[in-house]
């Protein structure tokens, strides 16, 4: 018989949700002056400055940051997101915590672009946003005495997680792209994926037979698992859960996916029910532990209830309809009601961008990024569950043209500054003594070598076609006199 309490996964998975939110903190924070402070990439001042100037409101983009946008008030918002999110970890007030983790993340995803646009960013408010009423409302969260939540707040988290894995495999085939429709996907994703990982050298070799099977393979969960976590039998959201999670475990094997993977198994925890993980955790819950519950989580499924509502009407007209009705307008702002689908048409070459500098105009050496591909003989870097976002960046603005990436032009003009806070997103600065007179943006064409190849010369990759990505910045350089 399947056991239809919750209480176990519902106190894991605020812990393990407050775990990932306290590894995103800690990754942006380590990133947020050099990307937006006042001598940043994209300085959040200047957005919020020009956005008042078109007449915008708060409402148009929510977040702490719009009222002051100082170095100051970056740090001390960063800080109280921080606090909040390991308050939740440890089970201290975790619906305050999670209100205020939502509203912190949601302060710098609203006003960061373009380095707070990945999905995995709103998917974080989406799943905080949905577990506040899936947390009771209680000073401290012990395993013994949690109350048992109120199954609509359920229903919204597995919602949530269908949605997701399920778009993951929609939108591969609805966009027409050849690769996903012949299962040869695969052969490209390894090395043209934003930031391989050692493994993925080696998965790249594995011949094309496996490659098109491992396609297949994850077609089956992707399409597979979210009917099985509606089958209302414990067995078939075990399997479902188990699918996701080794599916998610094994793309984080082979690439860097900053904490993505690692909150897509969160959202697989409140699909285990007591009857698991009861002997599991060798936990005794309290005799009334599955039948109490708080009033926040008891009363209102009306909450839960409306944010499934609204997610279906975001989902059916995102995958099904031509465009979402305008009644949903108001809440796109909030970045919080998504829908979702990575890798909706594969990258079949790896362009790759070369900051380069230069003191004479005539000797120009190369800036190297911590874990982008740069020198040949290099391995590829392990970094995840960390983003940066910087490199993350750099693989997009190389697949588009660079007047689309004002950003790329402000950090090319920091380089020529020096500034100490933008240089500690890059790996190796080679102007620690002087900075460069003139920068510039060097394109590449990137493949992996063959296992012969890597034997003969010791290198992961080979590069050829290089060419100007975009036009030479810094001051004029006076050719060196020559005496009479």
């Amino acid at each position: 018989m399947d056991d239809r309490s919750y209480t176990l996964s519902s106190w894991l998975f605020a812990r393990a949700l407050g775990g990932v939110l306290l590894i995103a903190f800690v990754s942006l924070g380590v990133q947020a002056q050099g990307l937006f402070g006042s001598r940043g990439v994209v300085p959040i001042e200047m957005f919020v400055e020009s956005a008042k100037r078109a007449g915008h409101a708060f409402w148009q983009h929510p977040s702490a940051l719009w009222w002051s946008s100082s170095d100051a008030m970056i740090a001390a918002v960063w800080v109280v997101g921080l606090f909040a999110a390991i308050a939740l970890l440890v089970g201290l007030v975790p619906k305050v915590a999670l209100a205020v983790s939502w509203f912190v993340y949601l302060s710098f995803v609203s006003l960061g672009w373009p380095f707070m646009s990945f999905q995995w960013d709103t998917l974080l408010l989406e799943a905080s946003f949905t577990a506040f009423f899936f947390v009771p409302l209680r000073m401290w969260d012990r395993p013994t005495g949690h109350p048992e939540p109120h199954p609509v707040a359920r229903w919204a988290l597995w919602w949530l997680l269908c949605r997701l894995v399920f778009r993951s495999a929609y939108v591969k085939l609805a966009s027409g792209d050849a690769t996903w429709a012949d299962m040869t996907a695969l052969t490209y994703h390894y090395w043209t994926q934003p930031l391989p990982n050692v493994v993925a050298w080696y998965a790249n070799q594995l011949p094309d037979w496996f490659q098109r099977l491992s396609c297949v393979v994850m077609f089956i969960v992707e399409f597979g698992a979210p009917l099985l976590l509606w089958v209302p039998r414990a067995w078939a959201r075990r399997i479902a859960a188990a699918a996701i999670a080794l599916l998610m475990l094994l793309v984080a094997l082979t690439g860097n996916y900053g904490f993505f993977n690692l909150l897509t198994i969160v959202l697989c925890i409140p699909l285990l029910d007591d009857g698991l993980l009861r002997p599991l955790a060798r936990l005794r819950s309290e005799p009334s532990a599955a039948g109490r519950s708080s009033t926040w989580t008891t009363w209102p499924g009306v909450g839960p209830a409306l944010v499934i509502a609204v997610t279906a009407a975001v989902f059916f007209s995102g995958t099904f309809g031509e465009r979402p009705p305008r009644w949903l307008s108001p809440v796109y702002s909030f970045n919080t009601f998504n829908n979702y689908g990575l890798f909706s048409v594969m990258t079949t070459d790896r362009p790759e961008i070369e900051i380069e500098g230069t003191l004479d105009g005539e000797t120009w050496t190369p800036y190297e990024l911590s874990y982008k591909p740069g020198r040949l003989d290099r391995a590829p870097s392990w970094v995840a569950p960390h983003q940066p976002r910087l490199d993350w960046q750099m693989w997009f603005a190389a697949l588009g043209d660079f007047r689309r990436n004002v950003w790329l032009g402000n950090f090319m003009r920091r380089l020529l500054q020096g500034e100490p806070k933008v240089l500690r997103l890059i790996g190796r600065n080679p102007f620690e003594a002087e900075a460069p007179k003139q920068v510039r943006a060097i394109i590449y064409q990137y493949e992996p070598t063959t296992w012969d190849e890597r034997s003969a010369s010791g290198d992961w990759w080979k590069r050829r076609d290089r060419a100007l990505y975009a036009p030479i910045l810094g001051v004029p350089i006076e050719p060196p006199s020559t005496a009479e």
